[in-house]
């Protein structure tokens, strides 16, 4: 195995970790849990990690978030979707306020959509179609403040560009 996917995944477990360390950290708003420094996990996975490691940190967040009764099955539609595109758009345009937008969007209006139908069918609640996009909206908004502060101060630091030289993640 090289030393870069090791690297990549003990970033990841730690991100993952901090995540569920910090889930008790939600605001209720309705049926969903918002937990705004998923967010800010996701952020970081995508843009240090890239999308695809960024969803499998979501999901496995998502997941035991679910077996300790901190989060709701909403988390995996919202956390994973952010993820996704937070990761896709920081790695093909290279511009970190792409990130947030992607994590942003993805989760509040691509996440929010999707929740309905695990709203509906496997939790029971008679939301609207768009009734999860505000509160995904509030949440991830709340994360990416919390992304743009510390990465921007990475940045500075030169911590992220050292890093993610040493990663050769293009």
């Amino acid at each position: 195995m090289k030393n870069i996917n090791v690297k990549k995944l003990a970033l990841a477990g730690i991100l993952v970790a901090v995540g569920i360390v910090c889930s008790p950290l939600s605001i209720p708003v309705g049926a969903s849990k918002c937990a705004p420094v998923q967010h800010f996990i996701n952020i970081l996975g995508g843009v240090f990690l890239g999308p695809g490691y960024a969803v499998g940190m979501a999901f496995v967040t998502s997941l035991l978030r679910n077996l300790m009764g901190t989060g709701t099955l909403l988390a995996f539609p919202g956390s994973m979707c952010g993820a996704f595109l937070c990761g896709m758009l920081y790695k093909y345009g290279k511009h970190l306020p792409y990130a947030y937008v992607g994590e942003l969007f993805g989760t509040s209006v691509i996440g929010g959509i999707l929740s309905y139908p695990v709203a509906a069918f496997l939790m029971g609640s008679d939301s609207a179609v768009f009734g999860f996009v505000i509160p995904f909206f509030i949440s991830s908004f709340g994360g990416t403040i919390l992304a743009v502060v510390l990465v921007t101060v990475m940045k500075r630091m030169k911590v992220l560009d050292i890093y993610l030289g040493n990663l050769n993640y293009q």
